[in-house]
Formats: structure tokens, sequence, C-alpha cells
């Protein structure tokens, strides 16, 4: 059916040769490919009387196809448009709005046809009306848009149509209304047929899915096709405000429109006239239902309470080894989650919406997630580090480009305090993005230590009096046992590592001590502690006398 009028229609076309014959004559060739395209259609047109089904659809769609390229190549004409050329062209979008006016008046009668044959239709043959509306409804409003351009082109060309333009733009108004009104009747179809399914018998639901289904198809296409008439109006400068906010609370679809200031304050100030409405209605009981909101609330603050102490208790559990970020991160979640749950409780109890509420929340989410970009990273690290425990409260660590310890742990930052009692709060990001050294995540620790002593000192005594010091001191383990080995003849030295193992909090008193006590005992048993030398050797030569 939606393709009769581009067979009737481009018929007319083949004329536009003899219209353009009073126009100036055109630079050579320059429209050439225009000519061509409508000599094509007029030959379709021909070899489409008589044909039907599957091979007339063909043809029709090809010279859809034909008149689109017929729009490309005077699109192309229009920008690089002479004074020579502009009335053929003219001319051509003159044809174009001609053709277009009697194309929309035909889609228009099918549409209203095709609806009333889907009103009369049995329930086998509705969705097969339904679906050719669709298109029709669809082909429709892309004419229309295509009718707005064609307007456009006569602003460009110096010879607009004002009063044409303004039947257009009446009839995109009058489109918009119908298009509303249609939506809430099927939306408010669609919700009933959902809630008759929810109460009906089991052999009265099959008839009763099969219409829901066909609702809920006519509340897409209504959506679809006011989203697309809303589309249009806006470059007309129609104002759309209420339609675009049928659509968001219809559809739930999140647009750029829907940030538009008049259309967030229009659905604030629906909300509050809701609200007023409500408050005047049911003045008598709203301060029982406060009366109960406040009471469930406190309920909920003791459980929160409870909660709270229970999951401390089992967190704290010595079986569990839970890092104490994860811990916090349990109890606090906890108590915050069993809150939330008791306000949403209180908030249906006074017989408030929590549909909007919640829709509500996941506008300002979005909103708020892409102003807290950098925190949400901060936070997804800080559950990477609730997950794998990297460290905990109180261990020494190396990460983010700092050292120290560990005073303190969120979800957003953790909090260091340096050696030399400063303290820095540096972002989860930073530091789950870089190297973590744990320094004293183990309870036991290797101290490294390399001395030298001179080649002329005895090397068994050396080992000796380094196994004495390790031996005596009273704060290294016997097991591990110490490593004492001659490792390096370096050029100045003959280097020993002393390796000897600790309690992770013992590691820099016994650095320090095994320090001192070695240069104390080498001075004592004569062996010496090289420092870096060069052994210059010069050679005298002699002159000879002549």
């Amino acid at each position: 059916m939606r393709w009769l009028i581009i067979l009737a229609l481009f018929f007319s076309l083949t004329c536009f040769a003899e219209e353009a014959e009073q126009a100036p004559e055109p630079k050579p060739n320059e429209f050439a490919k225009i000519e061509q395209l409508e000599l094509e259609i007029a030959d379709l047109y021909k070899d489409s009387q008589g044909k039907t089904g599957t091979a007339k659809s063909i043809i029709d769609m090809q010279m859809l196809k034909k008149n689109e390229d017929i729009r490309a190549e005077l699109q192309k004409l229009i920008n690089k448009r002479t004074e020579e050329n502009t009335p053929r062209i003219i001319g051509f979008v003159n044809d174009q709005i001609e053709y277009l006016t009697l194309a929309i008046d035909f889609l228009a009668e099918q549409v209203t046809k095709l609806q009333s044959d889907l009103d009369s239709a049995d329930q086998e043959q509705k969705l097969i009306i339904q679906k050719t509306l669709h298109e029709t409804t669809t082909f429709y409003h892309t004419i229309l848009g295509e009718h707005w351009t064609n307007f456009g082109w006569l602003e460009l060309l110096g010879k607009p149509d004002d009063r044409k333009k303004a039947e257009l733009i009446k009839e995109i108004e009058q489109r918009l209304e119908f298009l509303s009104t249609k939506l809430s009747f099927d939306n408010q179809q669609e919700n009933m047929l959902a809630s008759q399914i929810k109460s009906a018998a089991e052999e009265e639901k099959a008839s009763l899915q099969l219409q829901y289904i066909l609702a809920q198809r006519q509340v897409a296409g209504d959506i679809e096709g006011l989203q697309f008439i809303v589309d249009l109006a806006n470059k007309m400068g129609i104002d759309t405000t209420d339609y675009t906010k049928q659509l968001f609370v219809v559809s739930g679809n999140l647009t750029n429109e829907i940030l538009d200031i008049k259309v967030l304050w229009s659905l604030l100030s629906d909300g509050l006239i809701d609200f007023r409405d409500w408050l005047a209605q049911n003045t008598p009981a709203a301060l029982f239902k406060l009366f109960v909101f406040l009471v469930i609330i406190f309920i909920f603050k003791i459980f929160k309470n409870i909660t709270r102490r229970i999951v401390t208790r089992a967190v704290s559990s010595p079986t569990l080894r839970m890092s104490q970020l994860m811990k916090d991160f349990f109890i606090s979640i906890s108590g915050n989650t069993v809150l939330c749950i008791g306000i949403l409780i209180a908030l249906s109890q006074i017989g408030l919406n929590l549909a909007p509420v919640l829709t509500g929340f996941g506008v300002a989410g979005v909103i708020i997630g892409f102003a807290l970009q950098d925190t949400l990273s901060n936070f997804a690290s800080g559950m990477m580090l609730l997950i794998y425990r990297p460290f905990d409260v109180d261990d020494f660590v190396e990460a983010g480009g700092t050292s120290g310890k560990v005073s303190h742990m969120s979800l957003v930052s953790t909090t260091i305090k340096t050696f030399d009692n400063q303290i820095l709060i540096v972002p989860n990001s930073k530091i789950w993005g870089d190297t973590i050294k744990n320094i004293t995540h183990e309870k036991v620790r290797r101290v490294d230590m390399v001395f030298g002593i001179g080649y002329g000192d005895d090397i068994e005594k050396t080992e000796k009096v380094l196994e004495a010091i390790l031996a005596d001191h009273p704060m290294v383990l016997r097991s591990p046992e110490p490593t004492i080995k001659l490792h390096v003849l370096n050029s100045s030295s003959v280097d020993f590592i002393v390796r000897p193992w600790v309690k992770t909090e013992d590691y820099w008193d016994v650095y320090w001590d095994v320090t001192r006590e070695v240069k104390m005992r080498f001075d004592r048993e004569g062996i010496s502690i090289p420092f870096p030398q060069q052994d210059v050797h010069l050679h005298m030569i002699k002159k000879n006398e002549d």
C-alpha cells in the first residue's frame, strides 16, 4: 500500500524537462544525472503497470531509491550553486515540494485507513496490519522530514515559501498533539492489559497475552513516531517540552532533550503539583502516616546497630583473616543496607510511589557518575585493594610514590604516615596503578649486609668473627640459619655477605647493631676495612745522551 503513491506521483516527474526549458540554459551536463534519473523513474513506472505482489514492491523500492538519488544530487547542486543555474535548481526543488505535498496527503489517508482496518480486524490479522501500519507511518514521517528540508533549500536559494512552510509547521503541531494523545491512550491500554493478565484465569491468558503484545508494539511505534516528530519540531522551533517529558515518563529513555532546563523544570513542577494535590487530599491521614514513617525509621536504626554489632563479631573471627578495610566495608555496608531498606519501606507506607523516586535516582546517578569519574576510579581501586589485600592497616609499605606506615584505609584513599611523622593521603587509583611493596607483611625478614676486608686479612678469622657477632646478638634467629659467605673479590676489598634472619619488627635494630659491632670487632681483631684505592706505578725512562 505504501508504495502506491510513489507509482502515481513519480510519473509526474517526466514533466521536469519541459518545465526546465523555460529556465536559463544550464552549463553542459550540469543536470544530466538528475534528468537521467527522471527518465529511469519513468521507465520503471511503465514497467510496474500490470505487475502485482513482490515484483511490484521491488520496482517501487527502486523508484524510491532513485528519488533519494535525485535529492542527493539536488543537495550537491545547491551547495555549489551559481546565479546562472539557481533558477533551474529552484524549479527542481518546487517539483519536489509538489510531489511531497501529494505524497503526504496520500500517506495520511493510508495511515487513517490502516488504523481503521486494525481496529476492526480479528486477532490473527492484527499483527500483519499493525506491521504495515508501522511501516507506512514511518515512511509518512520521513516524507514530512524531507518536505521540511525542501523549504530549507528554498531559503538558501533566496526563494522562501513562507505560506507553505507555515502550513507544514501547523501540520507538525497537529501531528504532535495527535501522537501524544494516541501514546497516552495506548499506554493506558497496555497497563490495563498487564494488570488483567496477572489476575486472569489460565484459559483467558492466551487471548490477553496476544492483545498485550499488540499493545506493546503499538506503544513502541507511538514512542518511535513521537520521538521523530519531536526532533523535527525542534528544528522548526516548536516548543516540545511537554512531549519530551511524556516520552521520558512513558519510555524511561534518557535523551539529550531531557536535560533541557525547561523539561527538567516541567518535570519538577509536575512532581510538586502532584505532591501538593496528594497532601491536600490526604491531610487527615498524613500525620498518622508521618508517625508510622518515623517509627519505621527508628526501628530500622535499631536494626542497623544490631546488624553492625553482629557483622563486627562475624568479621572479627580469626579464622576469616580479613583485612581491616574489608572488615570496615562489611560493617558499614551491612548497616547502611538495613537503613536503606527501612527508608524504602517507610516511604512505601506513607503512600509514596517509589518508581519516580528510583527513576530520579537513576538520572542523578548518571549525572553524578560523569561528574565524579576520578572518585569512581578511586572507589574501584579501593574495591580491588579490599579483594586482593596487598596490605593492611599498620603495615609499612612503599606504594604510590610514598613509603611509610598505613594508618587508615577507605574505599577512596589510603592514609600513610611517613617515617618522619608526616601524614600523606594517597588516592587508591594511584596506589593500585603502581607497584606495591609491603615491607612488614611477613613475620620474618632477612637482613642483607655486605662487609669488606683487605686483601691481606685472614679470611677464616673474619668468618669466625662474623659468626660470633651474629651468635651473640639476641634478636638474630637461629632458624633459618644466618648466611655468611665470601661473595666478591672487589677492586679494593674482599666482600662478605652477611644475611641473618630476624623478626620483622627487629629488622632495623639488628641492622644497626650488627654494623656497629662489626666495626668495633674488626678494629680489635686487626681486620682492616678498606676504602676504594688505586695503585699507580711510575716507570722512569732515562733520556739518551747524544
